[in-house]
């Protein structure tokens, strides 16, 4: 079969880049996954082990709430413990957001209509440009301005859109170019149709979402189906997925959906059957066991976990590491799609942990060792 697969191909919206710490954010930058803390930001040392356990899960930027004087002195100390960038989010207090410049947040979540008079923006702008902060302007359509819903009578696509365009503007007028934009609902359709009609309407990196999305299973279905329809038209930057669950797996979300669409790849994509009277072993629990056993692994690698041999074969021929249930306990072990070895149930899971670790240290060792050629050869 070709490796050419033109209808797998997705076309990046081309979006300008800007930093929001030491992360690219648009232009041709990886799409970042995000989340953000529920703890009291005030509480440092609550927020920085919750910071710590989501960029254990791969999150690329990490927000936190800046409500008052208390959060914005604790983030001074938050910024320096963590290892990715911190967006402060302000909402009204344009004090906080000058607070929090200072502090170290990378990036500053305000909306510059929202906080009063232009001097109050002119101060904002002048704080995040000597700290290097980048502006995320977040238009929510359950908190839209009350001229736009006088004026559109409801949350529309096109309300959202105006907000966005609004907000813009005021920092455009000051110079201020390094911005991100967000345009979430929890309605879907909604979402969808204004990040749209955004992205025809600016240049600028957009940050996705569905707000208020819901719990994990419903919010992660809602999610994907709202994100992955804009991922798929290849609009979008950096990506929240907004759960009531804890923020690991907003994160772990994330990642799915863009590992579904071929845009990043970390950790272990398992490949697994639903499970029916076929099944050689017990598919379901042995998933549960390997996703939690396998969940430290940050190297892209593919596994396929099939009961029984009608399509085990198959996808093993797809994946790095594949598993299919045979019978009396004896299951087919497939290497780099190949046809390799047999193992017994009672030794399955911790073989094929095994051979999952000892890939990706392969992988590690390869691309550790053509990074240092390339250093010697430049």
């Amino acid at each position: 079969m070709s490796s050419i697969r033109p209808w797998r191909d997705i076309a990046r919206r081309k979006s300008r880049q800007i930093m929001v710490g030491s992360v690219p954010v648009g232009g041709d930058a990886p799409i970042t996954v995000q989340t953000m803390t529920n703890t009291l930001t005030s509480d440092a040392v609550a927020t920085i082990n919750q910071i710590r356990r989501c960029e254990d899960a791969g999150a690329d930027i990490i927000r936190v709430s800046c409500p008052d004087v208390e959060s914005t002195t604790a983030l001074r100390q938050i910024t320096k413990a963590a290892r990715v960038p911190i967006v402060a989010d302000i909402h009204f207090h344009y004090k906080r957001a000058l607070e929090a410049a200072d502090a170290g947040a990378a990036c500053l979540r305000i909306n510059p209509g929202n906080i009063g008079s232009n001097d109050r923006v002119a101060e904002v702008v002048r704080a995040a440009k000597a700290n290097g902060c980048a502006i995320r302007i977040g238009v929510n359509a359950g908190s839209l301005e009350k001229d736009l819903l006088e004026k559109y009578g409801e949350p529309c696509p096109e309300a959202l859109v105006e907000s966005a365009l609004d907000h813009i503007k005021l920092l455009q007028d000051h110079d201020f170019h390094e911005y991100k934009v967000a345009v979430k609902a929890s309605d879907v359709f909604l979402a969808v149709a204004a990040y749209m009609g955004l992205a025809e309407a600016v240049d600028c990196p957009l940050h996705l979402g569905i707000t208020e999305a819901g719990g994990l299973i419903g919010g992660t279905v809602k999610s994907s189906i709202g994100i992955g329809n804009l991922l798929w038209a290849g609009i979008g930057d950096t990506l929240r997925v907004s759960l009531s669950a804890e923020p690991e797996e907003e994160v772990r979300v994330g990642f799915e959906i863009l590992k579904s669409l071929g845009l990043r790849t970390r950790g272990v994509r398992v490949v697994s059957c639903p499970s029916c009277a076929r099944q050689g072993f017990d598919v379901i629990r042995t998933v549960e066991a390997l996703e939690s056993r396998l969940s430290h692994i940050k190297t892209p690698i593919s596994l396929s976990v099939l009961g029984c041999v009608v399509n085990g074969p198959g996808e093993a021929r797809e994946t790095d590491i594949g598993l299919t249930g045979g019978g009396n306990g004896k299951h087919m072990v497939y290497l780099s799609g190949v046809t390799d070895h047999t193992i017994q149930s009672e030794e399955m899971l911790d073989h094929i942990v095994s051979l999952v670790e000892k890939k990706a240290a392969e992988i590690e060792a390869a691309t550790t060792d053509a990074g240092n050629v390339t250093e010697a050869a430049e």
